[in-house]
């Protein structure tokens, strides 16, 4: 055989090994380790030491503690984030890189996969380079900051044949899985309603009076990447983002995400047609743009689902307290629904299932207990490891396009109350008559603000628009659609832009 034929030989042996590589969900760029080797690691955004905000800490101690899993990378724009967690590392005489920019780090060929717990704002952007990088991702929730870019994702993940895990609760090692095969087995008939419920107090963020100084430990263009480069408008920089719409989710992002995961598995796993919200932030004036206090219906075939959000207390004693900083809200402060304050409720034709974070009961249409369910699903640390040693994506428990349906019930209660208008009491009450069960939770929702001293004729509430959604394009259509359509995305700044063709 000739050198031309050869090297013919070797071209087409290649690319019949990708192909079918790539058809068994296998990459046949930069494989990770094998079965007896160290799965490289890096954390991009290390998260803040100063009040809440340290996720990237939790999974450095968490991923550290698999075997075969070593550390090797760290990335933070904060360097008064990034350099004690290095300080750790050389304690215990660990080789670590530091990065401040994720660009530099992705381009190393020293890493293998990367845990991405920076805000919102930069879930997409680090989930993509790292997938055109040949990283494998576990990207925390919600994925994306909004649909257009959890699509970016899913379509990152797969063509370039990477295992992205996206993690929640609902998916973690709780019973959860186990319930939700009980149901569909149809052991208590026919699903009728899913509620969730999310009763836990939140205190307001403060106010400033302009902009404020950004640390000099910290790289703001880089911390800012996608969105506009603005003033800091908060007094925390670190977490509080979470409830400025540049850069958060609000409560749907950070805490009700881990449930209306599951209940989109409890209705079918699709998306719902059509959504509508009422909503507001009540009881303090802060900087703060998302709601504190919201209800979002999701009308779903075959049955709907309702997410009910209080932050503020049972009444305005222990609101008094809070807005003061005495942190004395304690368990017994807050309302709860079937006696649960955080969790979700399915009702069926035969009985219905408690679900919380740590427990998940099924009871008959009488309330006696019937079963409580005991997990068997591995934790997700350990399963996204599994899956990168096999390089299936179908090993995953929760894969990025399970994370990015999830994340658009998320980013759809959000819209519609964005293009929501505020309206009168007695308007809303008109609007919603035809809905009972919206009606009822409105109802729960006006007494609840009541008893914290909030009239809603004074403060009206913001009726979000009833909007239509389109699963198949992810696109909103018909009434308020040109208005909400402009909230799939956003526009980038450059150099940091989520691209149309991944």
């Amino acid at each position: 055989m000739n050198r031309s034929s050869r090297r013919s030989f070797f071209k087409r042996s290649a690319a019949a090994s990708a192909a079918f590589t790539a058809s068994l969900g296998i990459s046949p760029w930069l494989r990770a380790a094998g079965a007896n080797e160290d799965i490289r690691f890096a954390v991009v955004g290390v998260g803040s030491r100063v009040k809440i905000g340290g996720m990237g800490r939790n999974e450095i101690r968490s991923f550290r503690q698999i075997p075969g899993v070593r550390i090797v990378a760290l990335c933070d724009v904060d360097d008064a984030n990034l350099g004690p967690e290095i300080e750790s590392f050389q304690k215990r005489n660990e080789t670590v890189a530091a990065y401040h920019d994720v660009r530099k780090l992705l381009d190393s060929k020293e890493v293998d996969a990367v845990v991405v717990t920076t805000p919102n704002h930069w879930h997409a952007l680090v989930t993509i380079w790292a997938c055109q990088a040949g990283k494998d991702v576990y990207v925390q929730k919600p994925a994306s900051h909004n649909i257009f870019e959890g699509r970016k994702m899913v379509e990152a993940a797969g063509k370039y044949h990477r295992i992205v895990q996206c993690p929640n609760g609902s998916r973690a090692p709780n019973g959860h899985a186990e319930a939700l095969d009980y149901v569909r087995r149809g052991n208590l008939g026919k699903v009728l309603m899913v509620r969730h419920v999310h009763f836990s107090p939140r205190s307001g963020i403060g106010k400033v009076s302009g902009p404020q100084p950004i640390p000099s430990s910290l790289d703001y263009d880089l911390w800012s990447g996608p969105a506009p480069l603005v003033p800091l408008a908060r007094q925390n920089l670190h977490y509080d983002w979470h409830w400025q719409w540049l850069y958060g989710n609000g409560e749907l992002g950070n805490w009700g995400i881990h449930h209306l995961d599951g209940c989109r598995m409890f209705v079918g796993g699709g998306l719902p047609r059509h959504v509508i919200s009422i909503g507001g932030r009540f009881g303090y004036e802060d900087d703060g743009q998302t709601p504190n206090t919201l209800i979002v219906y999701y009308d779903y075939e075959p049955a709907p689902v309702l997410s009910e959000f209080r932050s503020l207390p049972k009444n305005r004693s222990f609101l008094a307290n809070a807005v003061a900083g005495k942190d004395t809200w304690g368990p017994n402060a807050m309302d709860s629904y079937q006696g649960i304050a955080v969790g979700k409720v399915i009702h069926c034709e035969g009985g219905y299932v408690i679900s919380t974070v740590n427990s998940h009961v099924a009871f008959d249409a009488a309330g006696k207990e019937i079963m409580a369910f005991q997990p068997t699903t591995p934790p997700l640390n350990h399963n996204f490891i599994e899956a990168v040693r096999s390089r299936r994506a179908g090993d995953l428990v929760s894969d990025m396009l399970q994370g990015h349906l999830s994340a658009v019930l998320v980013h759809l209660g959000n819209i519609s109350h964005r293009v929501g208008k505020t309206m009168p009491d007695s308007e809303i009450r008109q609007r919603i008559d035809g809905n009972k069960e919206l009606s009822a939770a409105y109802q729960r929702f006006h007494a609840h603000l009541l008893a914290n001293g909030v009239d809603l004729d004074k403060t009206p509430a913001t009726l979000g628009a009833m909007l239509t959604f389109d699963p198949d394009t992810e696109r909103f259509v018909g009434e308020f659609s040109q208005a909400a359509n402009q909230l799939v995305s956003r526009e980038y700044r450059a150099p940091f832009v989520v691209p149309e063709k991944v």
